[in-house]
């Protein structure tokens, strides 16, 4: 692929919010970037049809990306988009909230399958989203395309997340970056830990996203008031301080009801921090036994608050098996494709896609 290509990305958030999506996006950008590709990446979000057709006019992208599919990629069915630019070759890659929990009602379900139909590939991170792809929409078997997944450290900017949190040095401190929004389960991971500190004292809470379900914010900001002697709330911590920020905690939580997969998880593992998450699809794959290294981190029932507390308590008394999950973490992300490995599998795929279209 030369250097003429252009490319754009849409994506529900964009830089400077600090959501997976947007992580994600910037990481295509740099990597692909450096692979000699125009990219110019687009949130969408507050994006407008008329909006969307400015843009494209504009940049004359010989390929679009959606990463979301009913949160980016249906912008391009719109009938004014459609009209002129549907005949681009359209990438779509799914957010864990299209295969997970949209999928589930019958207008989201809509929505997904008409625009994975009008794209040429549908892009799978990792074998268990390639499989949903397949049960969910069987007659575009032909049309899901592998591209395993990277991590990026943008930079390595000094944070000190335990004096943010007030830690003393017998402390254990659990981190959870995550937007506050109701499929994170932020509130509910909140008061789950009010719980097991009443057992563990020693437990420090430190939470990191931005507010992004206004109500749902409201309710967590209330609650961690009134534990702001153990918990704390950081509305963001800047891309270039974030492997810092990790090596500060003692363990990463995920407590979402929905993944894809995790860009938190996949950093933690990385940084050596060993997780504590929820036991659903995206976070099951990635967390658990790989190739005999053994796994990354534990699996709580979402379902069963005393099975979270349970395992909290757990790694908070069991220093051995937080150095083991640690030590399988690190094994595993050094097996991971880079961000280049990563970029170059997109290559792959917009070449393919653009052979059709000629």
């Amino acid at each position: 692929m030369n250097s003429t290509l252009r490319a754009i990305l849409l994506t529900p958030t964009a830089l400077p919010r600090l959501t997976g999506n947007a992580v994600t996006a910037e990481r295509w950008r740099f990597a692909l970037s450096q692979e000699g590709v125009m990219v110019n990446v687009i949130e969408t979000q507050n994006l407008s049809p008329a909006g969307l057709v400015d843009v494209l006019d504009r940049f004359h992208p010989h390929v679009v990306h959606a990463h979301h599919i009913s949160r980016a990629g249906a912008l391009m069915l719109d009938p004014l988009v459609a009209a002129k630019y549907g005949h681009l070759p359209l990438v779509v890659s799914p957010g864990g909230t299209d295969i997970n929990l949209h999928v589930m009602k019958e207008k989201g379900m809509k929505i997904i399958g008409q625009t994975c139909r009008a794209a040429r590939a549908i892009i799978a991170q990792s074998p268990e989203i390639a499989h949903l792809l397949q049960e969910l929409l069987p007659d575009l078997k032909g049309r899901i395309a592998a591209v395993p997944k990277s991590f990026l450290w943008f930079g390595k900017d000094h944070y000190d997340l335990r004096t943010v949190a007030g830690c003393g040095r017998q402390d254990i401190l659990f981190f959870m970056p995550a937007g506050i929004r109701p499929v994170k389960g932020n509130l509910e991971c909140l008061r789950a830990m009010e719980k097991a500190q009443a057992s563990c004292p020693e437990i420090r809470l430190v939470f990191s996203g931005p507010a992004l379900d206004v109500r749902y914010a409201g309710r967590f900001q209330q609650e961690i008031q009134r534990m702001a002697s153990f918990a704390s709330w950081l509305p963001g911590i800047p891309l270039r301080a974030m492997h810092s920020a990790y090596q500060g905690a003692d363990v990463v939580l995920n407590h979402s009801l929905s993944e894809g997969l995790s860009n938190a998880l996949l950093e933690a593992m990385a940084a050596g921090i060993p997780v504590l998450a929820s036991d659903i699809p995206g976070n099951r794959w990635l967390v658990g036994d790989k190739n005999g290294i053994g796994p990354c981190g534990c699996l709580f029932n979402p379902g069963d608050p005393g099975d979270f507390i349970g395992k909290v308590i757990r790694l908070v008394q069991d220093t051995a098996l937080r150095a083991s999950l640690a030590a399988n973490g690190r094994l595993r992300a050094a097996a991971w494709p880079g961000p280049t490995d990563e970029a170059r599998g997109l290559l792959n795929v917009y070449a393919a896609v653009i052979r059709k279209c000629c």
